[in-house]
C-alpha cells in the first residue's frame, strides 16, 4: 500500500475517533462519583474469591479499617527513598 493511501486511512480513522461520541450513562457516573453502593452480583462473587479487596469495594469506607492495614500495601518495586517518603 502506498503512503498516500495509508495516510488517507489514518486520517479517516482519526476523524472517526475525533467525532465519535458514545452515549454517556449519567446515572452510573453519578453513582460512581458519589460513592453509593453498587449492587453488582459479579462484584460480590469476585470479592468472595478475594476478600483482601473488600475494603476497596465502592460504598465501603476505609475509615473503619485499622492502621495495621497500611503495611499491606507496600510497593515492592519502589526505591528505599520512595518507600521512606510513603
Amino acid at each position: 500500500m502506498g503512503r498516500g493511501r495509508q495516510k488517507a486511512k489514518h486520517t479517516k480513522v482519526a476523524r472517526e475517533l475525533k467525532y465519535f461520541s458514545p452515549d454517556t450513562n449519567y446515572n452510573a457516573l453519578e453513582r460512581e462519583l458519589t460513592g453509593h453502593p453498587v449492587d453488582d452480583p459479579r462484584l460480590d462473587e469476585d470479592l468472595a474469591k478475594w476478600p483482601e479487596y473488600e475494603a476497596g469495594k465502592p460504598g465501603k469506607g476505609s475509615d473503619d479499617a485499622s492502621g495495621d492495614d497500611d503495611d499491606q500495601y507496600v510497593d515492592h518495586y519502589a526505591t528505599e527513598d520512595e518507600q521512606k517518603r510513603a
